[in-house]
């Protein structure tokens, strides 16, 4: 699948290399002539030394590797929740833990994500995309590293913050990354991704249980084991890391420009000419757009926000809901891991489609009506139907690159889509703050799961409405023009 991306990418870039060398040497008036008695190979042709056939391969590998540090980016964005959910009954006993505080610490993804994800634009203009994304990597390596050995409930909250500010980061920069490489493919990318996220999810839940007893049941290794992931990440994106302020979009052009004096004129790739958008208007930055004039920003806030804290329910006690029906842990476990694991084939497929489609509200309703069936059979029967409501929960969490692909759509700038990243993902993660903490006091204070249960069945329906409404086609540079 990245030898496909990467490959379509390398042939669009390496035709408009080949259009755009030959004006560029008519404008010296020294236009190369081949000896031998003939005007020159064939249009098109390309030989070794050719230095744009050089460059045009060096953007080729640059695609390659963006598209492997992207996917391993996204395995990392998880791991860090996941792993500590299928651990939660550990960490409560080993750290004393009560029930509510386990609702806070499953409460502070929201938080980090809504308090450090807005940072992420200023950072990237400031720093690069590359090199803010590598050191999120960083946070999170040291974060999920050092925290299983902290000794305390207030130090492993402080250093799961450190590894979760990465995360928030990682999550606002994604859409912005894909957008500038990949304009013409943002349903496409933004799939791949969001299937390695699911895909990192999974593992994180499936094999953190077994690794840990095969460690001895120390579930300080069993959280710490994360951290490699994450240094790989690091390694993948170093390469990007090297220039400060300029977004990888710049440096790698992928169409031929307009240069004056000569009589050529700007080409737009394919995806922008379906689009009817010129390059200008794609890198051109947006300083009078005010996101929060425009109501599909709030209802993608809204939308982003409840299936965030859907999400975070379930990875948090999900797994918890399956043992305290008599399941054993290690189930629980792999009942955790398949529902993350209907992200990955999901994932890849939902924002393709959503892509394709004018208004996204039906997919939206169809999530959203699997989610309320998977929590009234955790209700109803949470151990004999357990492996349909895993499926189910998993169809609901589809949401989340549902979400990413609707900021990349509903946008029509690289500026304007980090904007609207930053506002959908920072409100909305601050939005779903109270959930997780709330299920976990009235899972204390009722001593079942039937009011949390009744909760998340709840807070579904505001969720599907908002998202009907961010589902249909228009972009927030519209509504924010016309102050509406």
């Amino acid at each position: 699948m990245m030898d496909f991306i990467a490959g379509e990418e390398s042939r669009t870039t390496a035709s408009t290399t080949a259009c755009a060398a030959a004006p560029a040497s008519d404008s010296t008036g020294t236009r190369e002539r081949r000896t031998g008695g003939t005007d020159g190979p064939e249009p098109g042709h390309r030989e070794a030394g050719d230095p744009g056939a050089r460059r045009s391969a060096a953007r080729a590998w640059t695609v390659r590797l963006l598209v492997v540090g992207i996917v391993l980016a996204a395995l990392n964005l998880r791991p860090a929740i996941v792993s500590l959910g299928a651990l939660l009954e550990e960490v409560r006993t080993g750290l004393g833990m009560s029930g509510t505080v386990a609702g806070l610490l499953t409460s502070l993804p929201s938080l980090c994500f809504a308090a450090f994800g807005v940072t992420a634009p200023r950072l990237a203009r400031r720093f690069g995309p590359g090199a803010v994304v590598c050191a999120a990597m960083a946070a999170i390596g040291s974060g999920l590293l050092i925290r299983p050995f902290t000794g305390s409930t207030a130090g492993f909250l402080a250093v799961s913050a450190l590894a979760l500010m990465g995360i928030a980061v990682g999550n606002v920069l994604m859409p912005v990354i894909v957008k500038q490489w990949f304009p013409d493919r943002v349903g496409s990318m933004t799939g791949l991704y969001s299937m390695a996220l699911a895909l990192g999810t999974a593992l994180a839940a499936a094999v953190t249980v077994p690794v840990t007893e095969a460690l001895g049941g120390n579930w300080k290794s069993g959280l710490g084991l994360w951290a490699a992931l994450a240094v790989a990440a690091v390694l993948s994106w170093l390469p990007f890391a090297g220039e400060r302020g300029r977004a990888p979009a710049e440096r790698t052009p992928a169409r031929e420009r307009h240069r004056p004096g000569e009589g050529t004129t700007e080409k737009a790739t394919p995806g922008e000419q379906t689009s009817g958008r010129r390059p200008s208007q794609e890198q051109a930055p947006a300083p009078e757009l005010r996101i929060t004039r425009s109501r599909t920003a709030w209802a993608l806030a809204v939308f982003f926000g409840l299936q965030a804290t859907a999400a975070y329910i379930t990875m948090g006690w999900m797994a918890q809901i399956f043992r305290d029906a008599g399941v054993s842990a290690s189930t629980a476990g792999l009942l955790l891991a398949l529902t993350m694991a209907m992200g990955v084939p999901l994932a890849f497929v939902i924002p393709r489609v959503a892509a394709r489609l004018p208004r996204q509200g039906p997919i939206v309703v169809v999530l959203g009506t699997s989610g309320l069936a998977g929590y009234a059979g955790l209700y109803f029967a949470p151990a004999t139907g357990a492996l349909l409501w895993a499926l189910l929960l998993g169809i609901a969490n589809c949401a989340f690159p549902l979400a990413l692909t609707m900021v990349g759509m509903r946008a029509r700038s690289g500026a304007g889509v980090a904007k609207l990243s930053a506002f959908a993902q920072s409100t909305g993660y601050l939005i779903s703050i109270p959930g997780p903490l709330l299920v976990g006091v009235l899972y204390q204070h009722s001593g079942g799961w039937g009011l949390p249960l009744a909760l998340m069945s709840a807070l579904l329906i505001p969720q599907m409405v908002a998202g009907v409404l961010a589902g249909r086609a228009r972009t927030v540079e519209e509504e924010a023009a016309a102050g509406r």
